[in-house]
């Protein structure tokens, strides 16, 4: 029977809030003020054997004893500023204790201990294996037996271990605090570059959607006032057009701004491909003739790309209403293996020969091509009068 016990699952943690608690605490106080703590610490450790021991001989200790364990102590106050100095001045007076012959008995190793492992801690490689060695070297002048000489080697290396093993520790957190600041940084330039990009979107919609309604609403108001003497079934549909064209566009609009909500109504689905007859019948209203194909089998795209190839018509068509003044064109639809091939002609008198140098509306309609994979051309008719938009896009993935 599996153990459900939380202790027992592979991904469990212990955590322990308050000594977490106590570490930011530590972490936030002064570093002079710790270090002062820590001397202190040092300082009494040392004196209690001269406290609370009796001198077998009678009498007190020596002073001598008292003004070793206070210059050994007190350097650690500095060992974060000059670590090096701080070892040394801690470990000449440790040398010295034993002159007195009225001391206790004690090893005078604490300060300098701290203070190794300050300098193992902070300093670089050659200045760390040269104290370490002279330390060692100079205990092994000092010491009055093998055994206190193995238990200073023992101690010290233990001292200048952990030391390193702190330093690793530090370095370790510091590269990961520095790994999810830079997460965070690529984030949010990520973040802004996303939004860059669907406001660029949702401008190039709005125009394809004002430039389409507006324009289809001029020709039919232009129209309208002429047709209104001699063909009023003429103006009527007219104003009917300019009627549907502003609805329209009011409701492509309102989904399209409903984006930008923070609280969002219910949100219908952007036009595709299958709207298209619908953009066709619109131009007719217009004035305009087009003549819609569709050669080969129809092959799913990408939405992006059904989205887009409605906007790529949509404008194209527009720009022929507002710049071409033809009467009549073309929009054929031919499905191949890989891709599909958007045609759109028109009879007018055309517009700059290249793509890139024509008006936003081209530039946009080169982006959304590229945008799905694709590539857009556009030029003056090889066959007679007129221009031509000749786009390409990739189908969707199997």
């Amino acid at each position: 029977m599996p153990d459900n016990r939380p202790d027992n699952r592979p991904d469990f943690r212990p955590d322990f809030p308050h000594l977490t608690e106590m570490r930011r605490r530590a972490a936030a106080l002064p570093p002079m003020l710790v270090d002062g703590g820590l001397a202190a610490l040092v300082l009494v450790l040392q004196l209690w054997p001269l406290v609370s021991r009796d001198n077998p001989a009678g009498g007190a200790w020596d002073w001598w004893g008292y003004a070793v364990v206070i210059a050994s102590a007190v350097p650690l106050v500095w060992r974060r500023r000059a670590p090096v100095t701080a070892l040394l001045c801690s470990l000449i007076p440790s040398g010295l204790y034993d002159l007195a012959d009225e001391v206790a008995d004690q090893p005078m190793w604490y300060g300098s201990l701290v203070a190794l492992y300050t300098v193992a801690l902070t300093g670089t490689r050659w200045v760390r294996w040269t104290v370490l060695a002279v330390t060692l070297g100079g205990g092994l002048l000092v010491v009055g037996s093998s055994e206190t000489a193995l238990r200073g080697i023992v101690q010290f290396v233990a001292a200048y271990a952990i030391g390193r093993a702190a330093a690793s520790s530090r370095a370790h957190a510091a590269a990961l605090e520095e790994r999810a600041a830079q997460l965070a940084r690529e984030r949010e330039a990520e973040a802004g570059r996303a939004a860059e990009r669907e406001r660029a979107r949702i401008a190039r919609d709005m125009h394809d959607i004002l430039a389409h309604a507006v324009s289809v609403m001029v020709v039919q108001a232009e129209a309208g006032p002429v047709a209104v003497a001699t063909q009023p079934a003429r103006a009527v549909a007219a104003f009917d057009a300019i009627a549907a064209a502003g609805r329209d566009a009011m409701e492509q609009l309102r989904r399209l701004l409903n984006v930008l909500k923070e609280e969002a109504g219910p949100r219908g689905p952007q036009p595709t491909i299958a709207a298209l007859p619908a953009l066709a019948d619109q131009l007719r209203a217009a004035g305009l003739r087009v003549d819609c194909s569709n050669a080969g089998d129809p092959r799913p795209l990408s939405p992006d790309a059904e989205v887009a190839a409605y906007r790529i018509v949509q404008e194209a068509l527009t720009n022929i209403v507002k710049h071409a003044g033809a009467t009549s064109a073309g929009l054929a639809l031919t499905w191949q293996e890989d891709a599909l091939m958007i045609d759109i002609t028109d009879d007018g008198h055309g517009r700059e020969p290249v793509l890139p140098s024509g008006g936003n509306g081209l530039i946009g309609i080169r982006e959304r091509a590229a945008a799905c994979g694709g590539s857009a051309v556009a030029g003056p008719r090889e066959d007679g009068p007129g221009f031509q938009v000749l786009v390409r896009l990739p189908l969707a993935a199997s």
